[in-house]
């Protein structure tokens, strides 16, 4: 892994994004850091596409991936397209379940896995790539197998790749590295989020080598699948946002990267 490859999702500093001031200044705080490339999510401002991508390359960034709302991916894919080709961005990934009603029984699992596919071909068509982000809700079994391996056995790989979500994987009862070797050439976004277990016998998010994950054998093995991008998010911080995406830029840099 390559520094430059290094990304941070908005989502993790969403509370600063809310007009184009916030955009602006808070890019620059992620450049200052040493990051070198954003992904776009939980943005409130409303910006232009085509304007949202000057800021970003005017600040010196590369968008290499957005998260964009899951109905519109699913019913409006043709939108999402020239949205992200304003945008100059090559990456998007459907983030969170938009009909957790598709989650409760083979038909609704299988009528997503052809929504999922329909949209990957739409995108695919305009030249960008489809990714799946899970959570935990994806390691519940349906039919026998668990919700996501359905999403990852049933779709075409070309149509349908994935942005393993660390955190959740764990989370959710899986091992980080076996989903990562699962996914070979087929993981093209990782989102590194730490993984650490609170007095209270509570799961939380913790900046990057201060939680219990493996990094070491992480990163390897999403270099070895083919991985493009590494981006860091954390959900909540225990303080100021910026300042956990600099503890974990400082710790990848320090440990991870060549």
């Amino acid at each position: 892994m390559k520094i430059e490859q290094v990304a941070a999702i908005t989502y993790t500093i969403r509370d600063f994004i809310k007009d184009r001031e916030g955009v602006v200044e808070s890019l620059k705080k992620l450049r200052k850091i040493g990051y070198q490339a954003v992904q776009i999510s939980g943005m409130a401002a409303k910006i232009d596409p085509t304007e949202l991508a000057d800021i970003i390359e005017g600040e010196g960034l590369v968008c290499c991936a957005t998260h964009e709302p899951g109905v519109e991916l699913i019913e409006r894919p043709e939108q999402v397209a020239a949205k992200l080709n304003a945008l100059r961005c090559k990456y998007t990934a459907y983030p969170w379940p938009h009909n957790m009603d598709l989650f409760k029984s083979e038909e609704g699992v299988k009528f997503m896995c052809e929504k999922l596919e329909n949209t990957g071909r739409v995108l695919k068509d305009a030249g960008i790539v489809f990714t799946y982000h899970n959570h935990n809700v994806e390691f519940v079994r349906i039919g026998g197998k668990l919700v996501l391996e359905h999403f990852y056995d049933e779709t075409d790989p070309v149509l349908v790749q994935g942005e393993l979500d660390t955190y959740w994987v764990q989370h959710g009862g899986g091992n980080p590295v076996s989903w990562i070797q699962r996914l070979n050439n087929r993981l093209p976004l990782l989102h590194m989020k730490d993984y650490q277990t609170t007095i209270e016998h509570k799961a939380t998010y913790a900046e990057i080598g201060q939680g219990n994950l493996e990094w070491d054998k992480i990163i390897p093995a999403a270099e070895a699948a083919g991985c493009k991008w590494f981006i860091v998010e954390q959900d909540t911080c225990p303080g100021d946002p910026f300042d956990s995406l600099k503890i974990s830029f400082d710790y990848i840099k320090e440990n991870l990267v060549e």
